[in-house]
């Protein structure tokens, strides 16, 4: 698959980011099952939420939104993926174009907005994938997003656990897209509390086969927060039966030196502009939570050091997506392999050794 990206690339970095990627999805689809990866260095196998991880490096939402090709993106050598953001209803997202390349940056602008078949569609290919404790099986999430017409946020959140629940390895609660009207309002402590408080309720009621325990429950956030927020987000989570943080979303920021004509365009900035936001919002959240909970890094991953550096800040899973668009799947096993050699250098024996290194004192750590 890395062999047949590197020959299309300039044919895909020419066709509207949107039209790319249904080819891509296309292309995944149709890969053969003989062309999966070889096993991952020991030092990368890592236990989180009571899932063995065969390694960190997990795939974001975002790129397959309706659980289309959950299967070939975890053969691309990816320790797990995460479906959605899935919406309870079907809705087409915002009016196009809505994806914007910055190529000079490294970098994409989305307002997708949700685009999503809905919650039935994307549970009933779930609903195919091999049963717990199948070696076949691999790890997936599902984020669940609201519909952008709905007036009961916690409704919408809820009916996704019940609908989607029974079928994820782990779900998440994306409150922190910014292009959904109001959406980032719900990481507020006075509305955060009780909508969480109806989602673990929820994720506390589903029907899993028998020993199976419910999926644990992540809260995906923005980088944009003030001091004040990131600090009642880390209490609300930590008093409401979260099992983790996804730090982060997209940014409204806009860093300067951004290249290209698009960068002006409103909407969420991925890719490697975000990498230092986002990476220092994780670090902040480590400190905040204590270490307590465990949080997923993502934003700007680029490379074996920048999954390093977010390991080191306090991530214990970190996701990619938008360095995949400029550098293709090859990028998953070239991150695995220099992650690996980080930690050995560094004396580290396995990935949890090296979680939230940078805020021990530097007589504990190698």
């Amino acid at each position: 698959m890395s062999g047949f990206y590197d020959l299309v690339r300039p044919l895909l970095l020419r066709l509207p980011p949107e039209a790319a990627h249904r080819l891509t999805l296309r292309a995944l689809a149709l890969a053969p099952r003989r062309h999966a990866t070889p096993g991952d260095a020991p030092s990368l196998a890592t236990r989180v939420w009571g899932i063995d991880f065969p390694n960190p490096v997990g795939l974001a939402a975002g790129f397959d939104k309706d659980a289309e090709v959950f299967d070939p993106a975890l053969r691309l050598g990816f320790g797990f993926v995460e479906i959605g953001s899935v919406t309870p209803l079907p809705q087409p997202g915002n009016p196009r174009p809505r994806l914007f390349r910055l190529k000079g940056s490294a970098a994409v602008i989305n307002r997708l907005g949700f685009n999503s078949v809905g919650a039935a569609p994307a549970a009933s290919r779930l609903r195919l994938r091999p049963p717990p404790g199948d070696p076949g099986r691999g790890i997936v999430g599902v984020n669940l997003g609201k519909n952008r017409d709905s007036a009961d946020a916690a409704a919408d959140y809820v009916e996704g656990v019940r609908a989607l629940g029974p079928y994820a390895d782990y779900l998440v609660v994306n409150i922190s897209s910014p292009n959904t009207p109001g959406l980032r309002a719900l990481q507020m402590r006075a509305v955060l509390a009780p909508l969480l408080d109806a989602v673990e309720t929820a994720r506390r009621a589903l029907g899993r086969a028998p020993g199976v325990p419910p999926p644990p429950l992540l809260v995906k956030i923005a980088p944009d927060l003030s001091e004040e927020e990131r600090a009642d987000i880390a209490a609300v989570a930590l008093d409401h039966g979260v099992g983790g943080l996804i730090v982060s979303n997209t940014t409204v920021s806009r860093p300067p030196g951004l290249a290209g004509p698009h960068a002006g365009e409103a909407g969420g900035l991925s890719g490697r502009p975000l990498f230092a936001l986002s990476t220092a919002v994780l670090a902040d959240m480590y400190r905040l939570t204590g270490g307590r909970l465990p949080l997923v890094g993502v934003g700007g991953i680029a490379g074996g050091a920048d999954a390093y550096a977010k390991i080191r800040a306090g991530a214990s899973l970190v996701q990619l997506y938008t360095g995949l668009v400029y550098q293709g799947p090859g990028l998953v096993g070239a991150i695995k392999r220099d992650l690996a050699a980080a930690l050995a250098a560094d004396g580290f024996a396995h990935v949890a050794d090296a979680v939230g290194a940078d805020h021990r004192p530097p007589a504990t750590i190698p």
